[in-house]
């Protein structure tokens, strides 16, 4: 059963070698494998998801993945000294605030990647 199977998250890209960059660069990832298609990398307790090449990176209007953190406002600084920009939203019944929306259990913050995927760093309060 898929229940018992590990998730590996998707994540469309248009440029490989900047979408590397990004994620190499900006976030700190090294890649664990790589192939035609794409370059795998590991994250926390096992996670892994893997950047491909697809002609739909950036299209979805919606988060692609989030980064459980235990200290939402230290990885953002850390996030932001290496240039990643953080988005506000302000609609009704959600807004951020210094980038921050608080809810729902939680506190979180979204960025895009260089591809215009909306990624996303949450702490459950």
């Amino acid at each position: 059963m898929l229940s018992a199977s590990q998730i590996i998250a998707y994540v469309p890209v248009s440029d490989l070698a900047r979408a590397r960059e990004f994620y190499e660069g900006k976030l700190g990832f090294r890649p664990i494998g790589t192939n035609d298609a794409g370059v795998m990398y590991e994250s926390g307790k096992g996670s892994r998801f893997f950047a491909y090449t697809s002609g739909g990176a950036g299209t979805n209007k919606a988060s692609t993945a989030f980064w459980d953190v235990s200290d939402l406002d230290a990885e953002m600084a850390d996030l932001r000294k290496h240039g990643v920009v953080f988005e506000d939203y302000d609609s009704p019944g959600f807004k951020t605030v210094n980038g921050i929306a608080t809810g729902g259990g939680a506190r979180t913050a979204w960025f895009k990647d260089s591809e215009g995927n909306i990624l996303a760093v949450s702490q459950r309060i």
